[in-house]
């Protein structure tokens, strides 16, 4: 295959996916030729295929030799294994070098300073109706999962939450994820995130002015916008290189469980693209959906919520005042 159609094939140029057999590989072998097993290569080329199209009939029909339960496993055992190396691939920085390097990536898009992440929610589509109930019916009426993705000044993606389902609203998402409880105990230190405004405003977390009246004001909710687009491009990439995440797949047809499973592992790979430079496919802007309110206690919200003014009205003076 040439190098174009290899991208098309299977999301990654050839040198990645080779790089790739070697890591998973020895854990995909079989210890024996009972049953005829497939090959490491195989069981890796069909997954990658799977995610690139979403349909597991595609797949059969690209002449791999393989029925439809044969990928599915195929699909179920490599998202296994990549599962085991999900923390290597997508991980917030940790060392101050990083950290600083963050800092900077960041300030050079629009000049807000000490960022870390960017964080948003996506909807995945999962066509899977016997497992579902209603927790699953996204306010757009489709079922889905809910996930949260940060993202750093590369597009990579360094932490993903996949597991709630898609009525669940993404300041629930963030106050019950890792990473948003290592943001509260200040893990992050002087560090900020960025996020729209279904996050809530925090000292930690700043989000755009919502009826900005001042030149300071407007000029940092322009700043706002131009950092955190970034992550919502990063997302449509992510979709747009691995379609079974998109809508117009039609939907993982996977158990919730296993469709959450898929998303972090194409996280995983959507990293290892960006980090190794591959070619990515045409964007493609996604709509973010909103779901219904999730609200703290009304005390502890309105502290919360009158410190993160503070520091975002310092922030808005010292830098466009």
């Amino acid at each position: 295959m040439s190098e174009e159609t290899i991208v098309k094939n299977f999301c990654l140029p050839r040198e990645q996916i080779l790089q790739l057999l070697h890591l998973v590989g020895p854990d995909l072998s079989r210890q024996t030729r009972r049953s005829y097993p497939l090959s490491p290569e195989i069981q890796l080329l069909a997954a990658l295929s799977f995610y690139a199209v979403g349909s597991f009939l595609e797949v059969v029909g690209d002449g791999y030799g393989l029925s439809k339960t044969s990928v599915w496993l195929c699909v179920h055992s490599v998202t296994n294994v990549l599962l085991h190396h999900a923390t290597d691939y997508i991980r917030m920085p940790f060392t101050m070098h990083k950290v600083m390097e963050t800092h900077q990536g960041f300030h050079a898009i629009a000049g807000i300073p000490r960022v870390i992440g960017l964080v948003d929610g996506t909807l995945i589509p999962i066509s899977n109706p016997s497992a579902l109930d209603q927790a699953f019916i996204c306010r757009k009426g489709f079922a889905a999962i809910n996930v949260q993705v940060v993202v750093d000044h590369r597009g990579v993606i360094t932490d993903v939450v996949a597991k709630w389902p898609g009525s669940t609203h993404d300041s629930f998402v963030w106050a019950n994820s890792a990473v948003g409880q290592d943001t509260e105990r200040r893990v992050f230190g002087q560090s900020i995130f960025l996020g729209d405004s279904d996050y809530p405003l925090r000292t930690y977390l700043l989000n755009p002015v919502t009826n900005p009246t001042t030149q300071s004001e407007h000029s940092y909710n322009a700043a706002h916008a131009r950092t955190h687009n970034l992550v919502e491009r990063s997302i449509g990439r992510w979709k747009m290189r691995f379609r079974c995440l998109h809508k117009s797949a039609g939907g993982l047809r996977l158990k919730p469980q296993r469709c959450c499973a898929v998303v972090v592992a194409t996280a995983m790979l959507h990293n290892i693209a960006v980090t190794g430079g591959a070619a990515l496919p045409e964007e493609m802007e996604e709509e973010e959906e909103e779901e219904a309110g999730f609200h703290n206690p009304p005390e502890l919200r309105d502290a919360l919520h009158a410190a993160g003014v503070q520091t975002r009205h310092q922030m808005i003076h010292s830098i466009f005042g």
